[in-house]
């Protein structure tokens, strides 16, 4: 769908606590390995400073414990520098250990792993740099690796820079490899939750469509005591009397209530002729204005404007009325003037319907079209005029039929000092041009 965005799953998702429970797991592996090449093999190396830097990452962690919640999901830039400084803290135990000639000198690659999977590819570019130097440090400068006291070990210069070129081979290759098969998954998580979002919207329309016909058959009977007074009361008045302008409007209105409970309990074969017919776009406007031309509001159609001939498509019940309720809602919140213009070329078919109201509020233009979220007006001491208002539903509906057309609905506000609301509801030429060939067809198979 064309507006539906998914939850964030990517880059920048990693867990404060993901990277202090890996390191942990660090330093409980490191301490084991240092005892048993010291006590175990008994080979000599430095003890004490090699504990000193894993005691520097345990009070790390404790300090990170202590100071911010588990939860807390990091950035780029701090867990660049959690990941850094492991780096540094591995890279400082192998040059007290041989440098890479020490074989767990392949754990320099964890931290661009972990990188390439959580975070942004500019992060994961940083920390490979910096194996890469430290890698290239530690190939010239270390101290010796250990080894039995009574025994000399030579390593070969060659067998050194293999595993150099080993080490940022594996660096750049697993980063990529890593990042590619992370995106991937994020992408399909992305598309999941997207689909279920839609499948969400299109159950509660669904759900609507019983709610109206319940909601048709209990507005029957008020209507019907309300068309009763109405014309009691048209009876009852006086010509010339100024209220019956008024009484003329509220029958008008009573009409087309009557009207659109009449669609909403007609059984799904009546009218499919209509569904067959061709409408150029010019009068498909009109059609879907023309209920609303009794509103003092004024409404105008402007002459479409693009190059070719003017589109024509079978007149849809979900774009009539889809569009109907948008203009409705302009004219609601309209000063004085609502304008519907259209626009095509090759490519694509525009209708955009502006008003001179207030606008979309600046909070709330992100969530219209999710049910239950109106865009009515405030009254004067700031509370919503639910009077006046309705539960949101409308521009939901209309916003989802429109997207079942093959559209894309895009709102905004008009630029200062200009106020008003503009919606664009956009089609692609060819979706219109191969539901007409359809319906032709149809209809000519049917004679």
């Amino acid at each position: 769908m064309s507006d539906i965005e998914a939850p964030s799953t990517g880059p920048g998702s990693l867990r404060l606590d993901t990277l202090v429970r890996l390191r942990w797991l660090a330093i409980i592996g490191q301490a084991a390995t240092v005892l048993v090449v010291n006590v175990g093999l008994r080979f000599p190396l430095p003890l004490g400073f090699c504990f000193m830097l894993i005691a520097l990452s345990a009070w790390l962690n404790i300090i990170i414990r202590i100071r911010y919640p588990a939860n807390l999901r990091l950035g780029n830039v701090p867990a660049v520098a959690l990941l850094a400084y492991d780096i540094l803290q591995l890279g400082g135990l192998l040059y007290l250990t041989g440098g890479l000639d020490n074989p767990f000198s392949i754990l320099l690659l964890v931290p661009v792993i972990i990188s390439a999977t959580t975070l942004a590819p500019q992060a994961t570019v940083v920390l490979g740099l910096m194996v890469v130097g430290m890698a290239s440090l530690l190939a010239i400068v270390h101290w010796p690796l250990p080894w039995h006291p009574d025994r000399v070990l030579s390593i070969p210069l060659a067998y050194s820079a293999g595993t150099w070129v080993a080490l940022v081979l594996s660096c750049v290759f697993s980063g990529i490899y890593t990042f590619r098969v992370a995106e991937e998954a994020r992408q399909l998580a992305k598309a999941l939750t997207a689909t279920e979002l839609v499948l969400a919207r299109e159950q509660h329309l669904y759900a609507l469509d019983g709610l109206a016909a319940a909601a048709a058959h209990q507005l029957g009977t008020p209507l019907a005591t309300i068309a009763l007074v109405v014309r009691e009361l048209e009876h009852a008045t006086a010509p010339g009397d100024p209220h019956s302008e008024d009484i003329a409007l509220l029958k008008s209105q009573v009409k087309r209530c009557r009207d659109i409970l009449a669609k909403l309990t007609s059984l799904p074969g009546e009218g499919d002729d209509h569904h067959l017919a061709r409408l150029p776009l010019s009068h498909l406007l009109e059609e879907v204005a023309e209920p609303y031309r009794a509103f003092p509001t004024e409404i105008v159609i402007k002459p479409g404007v693009g190059g070719g001939a003017e589109p024509v498509g079978r007149r849809n019940p979900a774009i009539v009325h889809g569009l109907g309720n948008l203009v409705e809602n302009a004219v609601d919140f309209a000063r004085s003037r609502v304008e519907v213009a259209s626009a095509w070329d090759a490519e694509r078919v525009s209708v955009i319907i502006s008003d001179d109201g207030p606008g979309f509020a600046s909070g709330i233009i992100a969530r219209i079209g999710e049910p239950y979220v109106t865009t009515r007006a405030r009254t004067g001491d700031g509370r919503a005029d639910h009077e006046a208002g309705g539960l949101g539903l409308g521009f939901f509906i209309a916003k989802t039929l429109l997207e079942r057309t093959g559209a894309r609905v895009r709102l905004a506000n008009r630029e200062a000092p200009e106020s008003g609301a503009v919606i664009t509801v956009e089609w692609p030429r060819t979706r219109m041009d191969a539901e007409l060939a359809e319906a032709t067809a149809a209809a000519e198979t049917i004679a």
